[in-house]
Protein backbone atom coordinates (compact mmCIF):
# COMPACT_ATOMS: atom_id res chain seq x y z
CA UNK A 1 0.00 0.00 0.00
CA UNK A 2 1.38 3.34 -0.97
CA UNK A 3 1.66 6.18 1.53
CA UNK A 4 -1.10 8.04 -0.27
CA UNK A 5 -3.48 5.06 0.02
CA UNK A 6 -2.57 4.63 3.72
CA UNK A 7 -3.32 8.35 4.34
CA UNK A 8 -6.63 7.95 2.52
CA UNK A 9 -7.66 4.98 4.69
CA UNK A 10 -6.66 6.83 7.88
CA UNK A 11 -8.58 9.94 6.83
CA UNK A 12 -11.67 7.88 6.02
CA UNK A 13 -11.48 6.18 9.44
CA UNK A 14 -11.22 9.60 11.15
CA UNK A 15 -14.17 10.86 9.14
CA UNK A 16 -16.29 7.83 10.03
CA UNK A 17 -15.34 8.20 13.70
CA UNK A 18 -16.27 11.89 13.73
CA UNK A 19 -19.55 11.12 11.96
CA UNK A 20 -20.44 8.45 14.52
CA UNK A 21 -19.65 10.84 17.39
CA UNK A 22 -21.75 13.60 15.79
CA UNK A 23 -24.64 11.20 15.17
CA UNK A 24 -24.56 10.13 18.82
CA UNK A 25 -24.64 13.77 19.94
CA UNK A 26 -27.59 14.51 17.63
CA UNK A 27 -29.46 11.48 18.96
CA UNK A 28 -28.87 12.61 22.55
CA UNK A 29 -30.10 16.14 21.79
CA UNK A 30 -33.21 14.76 20.10
CA UNK A 31 -34.01 12.53 23.07
CA UNK A 32 -33.50 15.45 25.47
CA UNK A 33 -35.81 17.65 23.39
CA UNK A 34 -38.39 14.88 23.30
CA UNK A 35 -38.37 14.74 27.10
CA UNK A 36 -38.44 18.52 27.61
CA UNK A 37 -39.29 20.93 24.79
CA UNK A 38 -37.41 24.04 23.76
CA UNK A 39 -40.03 26.40 25.23
CA UNK A 40 -39.94 24.60 28.56
CA UNK A 41 -36.14 24.77 28.59
CA UNK A 42 -36.16 28.50 27.83
CA UNK A 43 -38.76 29.11 30.52
CA UNK A 44 -36.76 27.13 33.06
CA UNK A 45 -33.56 28.99 32.24
CA UNK A 46 -35.27 32.39 32.45
CA UNK A 47 -36.91 31.38 35.72
CA UNK A 48 -33.61 30.26 37.20
CA UNK A 49 -31.97 33.51 36.11
CA UNK A 50 -34.77 35.58 37.62
CA UNK A 51 -34.57 33.71 40.92
CA UNK A 52 -30.80 34.15 41.05
CA UNK A 53 -31.13 37.87 40.30
CA UNK A 54 -33.83 38.31 42.97
CA UNK A 55 -31.71 36.48 45.54
CA UNK A 56 -28.74 38.68 44.76
CA UNK A 57 -30.87 41.85 44.93
CA UNK A 58 -32.29 40.81 48.32
CA UNK A 59 -28.81 40.08 49.63
CA UNK A 60 -27.54 43.44 48.42
CA UNK A 61 -30.58 45.22 49.88
CA UNK A 62 -29.95 43.56 53.22
CA UNK A 63 -26.38 44.81 53.20
CA UNK A 64 -27.35 48.40 52.25
CA UNK A 65 -30.52 49.18 54.22
CA UNK A 66 -29.47 52.77 54.94
CA UNK A 67 -28.83 53.57 51.30
CA UNK A 68 -32.15 52.09 50.25
CA UNK A 69 -33.96 54.02 52.99
CA UNK A 70 -32.31 57.27 51.91
CA UNK A 71 -33.17 56.60 48.27
CA UNK A 72 -36.81 55.91 49.13
CA UNK A 73 -36.96 59.06 51.25
CA UNK A 74 -35.50 61.12 48.41
CA UNK A 75 -37.99 59.59 45.99
CA UNK A 76 -40.92 60.44 48.27
CA UNK A 77 -39.66 63.97 48.73
CA UNK A 78 -39.35 64.35 44.98
CA UNK A 79 -42.81 62.97 44.31
CA UNK A 80 -44.46 65.21 46.92
CA UNK A 81 -42.25 68.27 46.39
CA UNK A 82 -44.98 70.62 45.18
CA UNK A 83 -47.41 69.99 48.07
CA UNK A 84 -44.54 70.21 50.55
CA UNK A 85 -43.25 73.49 49.10
CA UNK A 86 -46.76 74.93 49.15
CA UNK A 87 -47.23 73.76 52.73
CA UNK A 88 -43.90 75.16 53.92
CA UNK A 89 -43.53 78.36 51.89
CA UNK A 90 -46.86 78.89 50.18
CA UNK A 91 -48.81 82.12 50.42
CA UNK A 92 -52.14 82.09 52.13
CA UNK A 93 -54.37 82.28 49.09
CA UNK A 94 -57.61 82.15 51.04
CA UNK A 95 -60.14 84.87 50.59
CA UNK A 96 -62.03 86.40 47.71
CA UNK A 97 -60.68 87.55 44.39
CA UNK A 98 -60.87 91.18 45.52
CA UNK A 99 -58.65 90.49 48.54
CA UNK A 100 -56.08 88.78 46.33
CA UNK A 101 -56.17 91.67 43.89
CA UNK A 102 -55.64 94.09 46.76
CA UNK A 103 -52.54 92.14 47.85
CA UNK A 104 -51.21 92.23 44.31
CA UNK A 105 -48.77 95.09 43.73
CA UNK A 106 -50.27 95.81 40.34
CA UNK A 107 -47.25 94.60 38.38
CA UNK A 108 -48.24 92.74 35.28
CA UNK A 109 -45.45 91.22 33.23
CA UNK A 110 -47.49 91.48 30.05
CA UNK A 111 -47.69 95.27 30.45
CA UNK A 112 -43.91 95.48 30.77
CA UNK A 113 -43.37 95.05 27.03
Amino acid sequence: MTPLERQFVEDRAMRDSAKALFSADVAQVRSDLANRGVGERIGARIGEGAVDMADEALEMAGDNKGVIGAALGALLLYLFRNPLIDWLFGDDESGSDEERDARDDGWDEAEQY
